[in-house]
């Protein structure tokens, strides 16, 4: 065996991924918002990347027109100056026939009409001043209602103890105790504060807080003291055994259950409870002509951007040293990439969206009843695309359509054999049979995991008991055991 040194020539291949390649797998499985950050952040890092303001192409032009614009130029300075300003409010959808939009501005608005009234109204609704916050509001009636300066001490040591949802975990004796007051006071202050509003808060446990709640409603009374007693036999819906408990019949019981339902056990986490995130749809879908689909991507979340390239043109003349020209191909090549991406991005969630809206059609027109089953290999082998990549296309995006708006990842679910080898069901429609069954059942035949699979058979799904009992629990329904000891009661 020699030990000299020599040269092999060898060769091999490997998958290298380059920073473009991967901004653009980022940018393929990102959110709308997501984008819309990146996308902020470049315009202020790169010179050469400027948004779009140009208006939309006429309606000769407008038909067949890419979503977003490739690495094109500015036409000219001026217009390459203007960078700050948002995309037009009047841009048509994307992927939209220029015969069927509307023009806003071809019915003219006077002065006092709806434009000016929209207009006074979105200066009222800025004047507005910010609701107050949970303490903040509590603190006012801590304010009104204590008028010694031990009072206001203790309220104040109280509303700085309590936590969001409303509860007060530290006993009475020991804030007396850190306050060098006696319990009797910090007690009757804060029996006066549990019924502030919003009612109930202040209280130890969850017990204490449904009986304030009873108190301020004058529904409080020994069969209820009885109820919030047992509590854990109404978790177990043992209503039964509760009649028995609190002395009363079937009907007084269930009215009993439904003023408990009426009550809010955490008082206090609905107050500064933030508004619910409004979901932009990716994909907006509507009904055609003719009975057919029309998807189009939502304007509203492509950012719409390109390449400058006259300031680039004078920038590479300006620059003087090696370093700058370097520096000034690097944002060229950096900003077409990211135009590109976006324009690439684009087209494959269109392409993506509109194939799922092809094999869904059923559920769009008829309901969940109809939702096929689908796999991300369907939709792969149909667009010419990998697995991955429309795993990435579908993942944080949502389409708008008659029926709602949806997760795109919604329409994949798997699937369910037919019996005597009929057509396969989705696992989402079985659940949508499951709840509609058990809602529709009698009090005198609940029906049991294996009645459920008998009529499911019967209507052509071939399905286990145990898959059953899943979705049942998947979808929050008692077992037939506990269902008939609800039911047993009267509404």
């Amino acid at each position: 065996m020699s030990l000299a040194p020599r040269l092999d020539l060898r060769h091999s291949q490997q998958l290298v991924m380059t920073p473009q390649l991967r901004q653009a797998i980022k940018l393929l499985q990102s959110s709308n918002l997501e984008v819309t950050a990146f996308v902020e952040e470049e315009l202020e890092r790169n010179p050469l990347l400027e948004r779009d303001e140009r208006e939309p192409p006429g309606p000769d032009a407008g038909r067949g027109t890419d979503p977003l614009p490739a690495a094109a130029e500015a036409p000219d300075a001026a217009e390459a100056a203007r960078s700050d300003a948002l995309p037009s409010e009047n841009a048509a959808p994307l992927d939209t026939e220029w015969d069927n939009v509307y023009d806003s501005g071809a019915l003219p608005v006077g002065r006092g009409g709806r434009a000016d009234f929209e207009d006074d109204l979105s200066g009222i609704e800025a004047m507005a001043a910010p609701a107050p916050n949970l303490r903040e509001h509590i603190g006012e009636q801590v304010r009104l209602t204590f008028a010694t300066p031990q009072e206001r001490m203790i309220a104040a040591n109280l509303l700085a103890l309590v936590d969001p949802a409303g509860r007060l975990a530290v006993g009475d004796a020991v804030i007396a105790a850190a306050l060098g007051c006696e319990e009797a006071a910090v007690t009757a202050v804060r029996r006066r504060m549990q019924r502030f509003d919003p009612v109930g808060m202040f209280c130890a446990d969850l017990r204490e807080c449904l009986m304030v709640q009873l108190q301020d409603r004058n529904r409080f009374d020994p069969a209820m003291a009885a109820l919030l007693d047992n509590l854990e036999m109404l978790a177990r819906r043992d209503l039964r055994g509760l009649q028995q408990v609190c002395g009363v019949d079937a009907e007084d019981m269930a009215e009993m259950v439904a003023e408990l339902r009426r009550l809010d056990p955490k008082p206090g986490a609905s107050f500064d409870a933030p508004p619910a995130p409004t979901l932009v749809p990716d994909v907006l879908m509507r009904r055609g002509p003719g009975d057919h689909w029309i998807v189009e991507l939502n304007p509203d979340t492509l950012p719409r951007v390109l390449v400058n390239r006259g300031f680039h043109a004078r920038a590479v003349v300006g620059a003087k040293s090696r370093d700058e020209k370097a520096w000034v191909a690097e944002r060229y090549q950096t900003a077409s990439w990211l135009v590109k991406s976006l324009e690439q991005r684009a087209n494959t969630i269109l392409k993506v969206a509109s194939e799922i809206v092809r094999r869904q059609d059923g559920f769009f027109r008829h309901g969940i009843a109809h939702l096929r089953p689908l796999i991300l290999r369907d939709v792969a082998e149909e667009v010419g695309m990998h697995e991955s990549t429309v795993s990435r296309v579908t993942s944080n995006k949502a389409i708008a359509t008659p029926r709602g708006t949806f997760e795109l990842k919604y329409f994949f679910t798997t699937a369910i054999a037919g019996t005597a080898g009929g057509e396969s069901v989705s696992a989402e429609s079985v659940r949508y049979r499951i709840k509609a069954m058990v809602e529709a059942e009698d009090a005198e035949d609940v029906l049991s995991d294996d009645a459920i699979v008998a009529r499911l058979r019967a209507e052509g799904v071939d399905i286990a008991r145990r898959t059953v009992a899943k979705y049942r629990d998947a979808l929050h329904i008692p077992s037939s055991v506990q269902r008939k000891r609800e039911k047993a009661v009267p509404a």
